[in-house]
């Protein structure tokens, strides 16, 4: 729809010079917390706020506006915003007419979603829906704002083409203070996903796909290269249980933990003829190697890294670390090489003028450029193409990389399990501000497991009293997929019928409880819409 999957606009010139602001399916307080204090400071700035999710984060008591949406509803949300738009008048004509195509398809596809029947799918005031476009629709430079509440769905990739829908009609691409802006769920997700990690990309989002940017890179390699896409990660683990995948070399994950239906992550584990892990510690899914390799931290190594506003800053070496662990692009070509595919032992920097040699828009980028008094520290954020670009701060300025931007057309499609009888409530699952992920490296912080160091459930308070339930119960939770005993955490946070769990603890981990449905285009896990059942332990 608009190219790679990236921020269009810079953090600080969302949270300095938009007016308006809608957070979709993010918590960045938590998730995110330097930018999540940058928002709320923007909204004591005066920018007006549109909190959309289904709990009551801390941002939403600042907000103007906060639509309690009904978890997996996100598609329904965002086209009800645009069949308003429409019918208001609160959209950008000549945008429209010169930068994109396909306003006819999308004006028919949103013209059922009405408020009425979009706050009947929501869960959500009509009226709320309404203020919402109103108030984006009116704003001078509008920023949408979203994290993994919106991509976690089996239907992710439809709820980000849908907000897309609605910058775009409003003109609020290529603009300052405008822009469709993804907090990336990790450190250097972004640099990643650029780097070509995915089965679908090469490197600058290159495609597989395209027999040019094959030829190209077998030319830069010296290499043949395969003409069909791999499989993305979560596509692994059904492959594993088929035969298909016999082998795996796992480096600086842990799915037993992160992953969604740990049980289903075990089995296909175990299926496996060999499993190689690289990291930092021996985490839950080391322990099940057959060979575990001891990699370095991101103070033990050269390089760079990626964030979440494009922006490509240096890491530097600042300790040795302890005797025994090799930089890990050591360990790789060692492996290589003892295969028997001849690789040379290259330094951070050559990696990255290797790097810059066949992604286009990492071209103007070096090691000595990123050290140098020009970025002051600051990095430069791509597209960079020369050595003498600035780095391009907003994205689509003038025109869309390819060419005019296409209006998608999602409906809403429920999400792969809803509530029944058996299992009435609906879980998701989340971050919470104190531990990180797999706790792989905060868990060993005392100071932090003073904290939070256990498990819990957010349950409402309505739901809580018809179970029996008070704040601080041991709880079971039990899905389709297994059981777990928490705490319960009663509040008014979640509506009745939602309940909301962290994953990062092994005592009571929620992705036992959780589905393995994925997106049909991105594989994302559906994390966030999962049948439960609460009863006291």
């Amino acid at each position: 729809m608009l190219g790679s999957g990236a921020m269009t606009n810079s953090i600080d010139d969302v949270c300095r010079k938009s007016d308006v602001v809608m957070l979709v399916g993010s918590n960045p307080e938590e998730a995110h917390p330097v930018i999540g204090m940058q928002l709320r400071a923007a909204v004591e700035r005066g920018c007006r706020l549109i909190v959309v999710d289904p709990r009551d984060i801390g941002l939403a008591a600042q907000a103007d506006l906060h639509l309690k949406l009904r978890p997996g509803t996100n598609v329904a949300f965002a086209n009800g915003i645009v069949n308003v738009l429409l019918a208001e008048g609160l959209y950008d004509a000549e945008f429209v007419r010169e930068r994109t195509e396909g306003i006819e398809v999308l004006a028919a596809t949103v013209r059922d979603y009405t408020p009425a029947r979009v706050a009947e799918i929501c869960g959500i005031d009509q009226r709320d829906l309404v203020s919402a476009a109103k108030m984006y629709g009116g704003a001078g430079a509008a920023a949408i704002v979203y994290c993994l509440g919106v991509t976690e769905h089996s239907t992710g990739t439809d709820g980000v083409m849908a907000l897309s829908n609605i910058a775009m009609i409003t003109g609020n691409l290529g603009k300052p203070g405008g822009g469709v802006n993804p907090l990336r769920g990790q450190n250097n997700v972004q640099g990643a996903c650029d780097m070509g990690a995915g089965p679908d990309d090469l490197p600058g989002y290159q495609k597989v796909a395209d027999p040019e940017v094959l030829r190209r890179f077998e030319r830069a390699w010296g290499a043949s290269l395969p003409r069909e896409r791999g499989l993305k990660a979560t596509e692994c683990f059904p492959a594993m249980l088929e035969g298909r995948v016999r082998g795996l070399y796992l480096f600086g994950e842990d799915p037993v933990r992160t992953d969604p239906d740990t049980g289903h992550v075990l089995q296909a584990l175990a299926a496996l003829d060999f499993l190689v892990v690289q990291d930092l510690f021996l985490t839950e899914t080391a322990k099940l190697a057959d060979v575990v390799l001891p990699g370095r931290s991101y103070a033990e190594k050269e390089g760079t890294f990626t964030n979440t506003e494009r922006r490509v800053q240096r890491v530097r070496k600042a300790v040795e670390g302890p005797a025994g662990p090799r930089l890990d692009t050591d360990v790789f070509t060692e492996v290589m090489n003892r295969m028997g595919y001849a690789q040379p032992r290259l330094s951070a920097a050559e990696v990255m003028d290797e790097i810059v040699s066949v992604t286009p828009t990492y071209g103007g980028m070096s090691h000595a450029r990123l050290d140098g008094d020009e970025t002051a520290g600051r990095g430069l954020q791509w597209p960079c193409p020369s050595a003498e670009h600035p780095g391009t701060p907003i994205l689509h300025m003038g025109e869309f990389a390819q060419g005019l931007g296409a209006f998608s057309t999602p409906d809403y499609q429920p999400s792969a399990e809803l509530p029944d009888a058996e299992y009435p409530l609906v879980m998701m699952t989340g971050r919470i501000l104190y531990q990180y992920n797999a706790c792989a490296m905060t868990a060993r912080t005392d100071g932090v497991n003073e904290i939070a160091n256990r498990s819990f459930i957010e349950l409402n308070t309505c739901d809580a009293e018809a179970l029996g339930i008070a704040d601080g119960d041991i709880v079971r939770v039990s899905s389709r997929r297994g059981s777990i005993e928490s705490v319960a955490h009663v509040s008014e946070k979640t509506s009745p019928g939602h309940t909301w769990m962290p994953f990062h603890f092994q005592d009571g981990n929620s992705n036992w409880l959780t589905i393995a449905a994925l997106d049909r285009v991105s594989k994302a896990p559906e994390y966030k819409v999962c049948a439960v059942k609460v009863e006291k332990a």
